[in-house]
């Protein structure tokens, strides 16, 4: 039995509560925030995809305000870090100098430089460490990469990614829409495309971006080229800036030599391939959802079963740094090289 401890009880936390459950020979075993309210589901927390809200029933499930004690008497194996992106560095330190395997939700942390801390400590302690970027593993994502990757329609000439959302409402104590706590939209959601753009198309040579400064003080809505040498035109755009009523939206178009790949989530079918000589077909697409599927992937790892490379430590390190590059490119109003 693989016994996991959560860290941070907000909507994430409660994704993975559910995740973990759905699992085979896996326990939850310990539940750590250090609001106490939350343990005892006095509030009720939301998130921007409808339907993803978690049950609870706790009573099996040792409850906890404090990290370290929590450490302390637990005989856990791996911990699930759900907290604001601010604590990821310290709090994946702690855990990995315990002896932990971690699951870190992304983004990594708030800046290369605590990144690369985090590395150094997985490195030092020869645990596990997976940031969540649950893109990579969302069905329709993974059929596209698929679809790319076996060059059945040609070469990409063209990708356009949009993830878009209204401003956050649900955070505890607002954290998303303080940039010094979250990074602003840019760091905390416009990064599911800027690392799924690196993981279909490697790292691009440099960005050209735009970006608008909004509620978080930080960038919330920012707009990119990704430089590959020409070979293609590859853009992203998104940010927490639109109205109330808009529905959260995550889509692309990535057009091929011989046919156009489509996604919106909004829409059914979500996926539809257009050939060019026309027709469109509507793809197989793997069941379950990005959380479960990683979640699934880490405690394979955790339990030693040989699983396909899908995303390491240093990808995440470079998302990060991507969008680094994007900001000083938005500030500087110039093309920033990836160093």
């Amino acid at each position: 039995m693989t016994r996991v401890g959560i860290v941070g009880f907000g909507f994430m936390g409660r994704q993975h509560l559910n995740c973990y459950r759905a699992l085979r020979g896996v326990r939850v075993a310990a539940i750590c925030d250090g609001d106490k309210a939350r343990l005892t589901g006095v509030r009720e927390i939301a998130g921007n995809i409808e339907g993803t809200q978690a049950s609870l029933g706790l009573d099996d499930v040792a409850l906890y305000t404090d990290f370290e004690k929590m450490l302390a008497e637990q005989r856990l194996d791996a911990v699930s870090i759900t907290l604001p992106t601010f604590m990821h560095r310290d709090f994946t330190a702690k855990a990995l100098e315990a002896g932990l395997h971690v699951l870190c939700e992304k983004p990594m942390a708030m800046s290369v430089e605590q990144c690369e801390d985090m590395i150094a400590a997985w490195k030092t302690n020869k645990r596990i460490l997976q940031i969540g970027h649950c893109i990579r593993f969302w069905p329709e994502y993974v059929k596209t990469k698929e679809i790319v990757d076996s060059g059945r329609y040609g070469d990409v000439r063209t990708a356009s990614f949009r993830r878009v959302s209204p401003v956050p409402g649900w955070s505890w104590k607002n954290w998303l829409i303080h940039a010094k706590q979250s990074g602003g939209a840019i760091m905390d959601m416009h990064i599911h495309d800027t690392d799924y753009i690196q993981y279909l198309f490697g790292l691009p040579e440099a960005v050209r971006s735009d970006a608008v400064v909004g509620p978080s003080g930080g960038f919330d809505y920012v707009a990119t080229q990704y430089v590959y040498g020409g070979k293609k035109v590859v853009v992203g755009e998104g940010g927490f800036v639109m109205s109330p009523d808009f529905k959260f939206e995550m889509s692309f178009v990535i057009s091929l030599e011989k046919a156009t790949i489509v996604y919106d989530c909004r829409h059914t079918p979500t996926l539809q391939v257009c050939s060019a000589g026309g027709g469109s077909i509507t793809p197989k697409i793997v069941s379950g959802d990005g959380w479960s599927r990683e979640i699934a992937h880490f405690v394979r790892k955790v339990k030693g079963v040989k699983v396909p490379r899908i995303i390491s430590p240093a990808d995440s390190l470079n998302a990060v740094k991507i969008i680094m590059a994007e900001k000083q490119s938005a500030e500087t109003k110039k093309e920033v090289r990836i160093q």
